[in-house]
């Protein structure tokens, strides 16, 4: 896609995917904050220069620090 149109690639995290991992990590089956982390990364390195999530806010927190 970047090859052939000159615009920002952006992805998203669908509000399934974030209730999955809010469930699991309060359930102590995951690390919530690694599980975050690790999708918000995966979408980045996919190429990725705006990604929308419901995680916004907590990684914004986390990658302010």
């Amino acid at each position: 896609m970047r090859d052939t149109f000159d615009v920002p690639v952006a992805a998203y995290n669908v509000s399934g995917e974030y209730s999955l991992v809010k469930a699991a990590g309060k359930l102590g089956w995951i690390d919530e904050k690694r599980a975050m982390m690790e999708i918000l990364t995966s979408i980045k390195r996919a190429g990725a220069d705006l990604i929308l999530t419901y995680f916004a806010k907590e990684a914004a927190k986390i990658l302010n620090k």
